[in-house]
């Protein structure tokens, strides 16, 4: 399941109902069926990626990520075959219980969200052409892990679009890059050898290095565009938020250029946790200082 890096599903549904509240339109139900759907939708891809990566060969044991238990013999593949598919069709229910809440008439467009998702949760990972072994992966969590859950949590929620949320979800889809660009890094060697090109494979690891301190300030500045438009009559205290952050990001990045191997595997977790800390910041206004 791969807990440490939960966050980043759950960060971009957090920040679309922090936008709900703010503009009073706060729905309990299918807020937190959007919340599972979005971590069951995450670990989906990550139970079809360990299953997948086995069946390509790209995972072996020994390898310097954690521990894959198919790989190393803990649970037999086709047990987690059927637990990935099951997974699926849980969080596709979930799906199918929101259609009560969409606008009059527009439930089909949840459903086309929903196939979208469920299909880019194995797409990733398996299918004609997986995207993270054509140096996709990264537009794939951009979308995934940004664009579709801040935007879509948000509509389910409020029935509305809201062009700040537009910009929240580009800043989280900017963040959750991140996490994987962490993973690509330390895999770089394995993923060479096994043929899976990822950005890391073809640009090198510096680029991506460099790809992962510019992503938390683009993330940073839209942030700091939200606040001039939104928090501009706030108390001068909700400025920590992007502070924070910034710190964080930057502490997280030095020690991302000058580790590798095994020595990476804690900050897929830190780097997951800089992710939910901004958004519980960002939260706090939001709640408290409703438009």
């Amino acid at each position: 399941m791969r807990l440490r890096t939960l966050p980043v599903s759950l960060s971009g549904v957090l920040i679309a109902l922090g936008f709900a509240k703010w503009s009073h339109c706060f729905r309990l139900v299918p807020a937190l069926l959007c919340i599972v759907f979005a971590l069951l939708a995450q670990i989906v891809s990550n139970f079809a990626n360990e299953y997948y990566d086995y069946k390509h060969g790209a995972d072996k044991k020994g390898r310097v990520g954690p521990r894959r238990g198919v790989t190393e013999g803990d649970i037999k593949p086709r047990t987690l075959k059927i637990v990935t598919y099951a997974t699926l069709a849980v969080a596709c229910g979930i799906g199918l219980a929101m259609l009560p809440y969409a606008p009059a008439g527009k439930w089909w467009i949840l459903v086309l969200v929903g196939i979208v998702t469920a299909v880019g949760a194995l797409a990733y990972s398996t299918g004609p052409y997986p995207l993270s072994y054509h140096t996709l992966g990264e537009l794939a969590v951009f979308i995934f892990y940004g664009i579709i859950p801040v935007n879509f949590t948000y509509y389910v929620v409020t029935g509305s679009f809201h062009p700040f949320v537009l910009m929240a979800s580009i800043c989280i889809g900017f963040m959750g890059v991140n996490v994987l660009l962490v993973n690509n890094i330390r895999d770089i060697d394995d993923d060479r050898e096994a043929g899976k090109r990822t950005s890391a494979v073809v640009f090198g690891r510096q680029a991506a290095v460099v790809a992962y301190l510019f992503n938390g300030f683009v993330g940073f500045a839209i942030l700091a565009a939200l606040w001039l438009h939104m928090f501009f009559t706030m108390p001068i205290w909700t400025l920590f938020a992007p502070a924070i952050y910034l710190i964080l990001h930057t502490h997280t990045w030095l020690q991302v250029r000058s580790r590798d191997g095994r020595a990476l595997n804690p900050l897929l977790g830190a780097t997951a946790r800089n992710m939910l800390i901004f958004t519980v910041m960002l939260l706090i206004p939001l709640i408290l200082y409703p438009q």
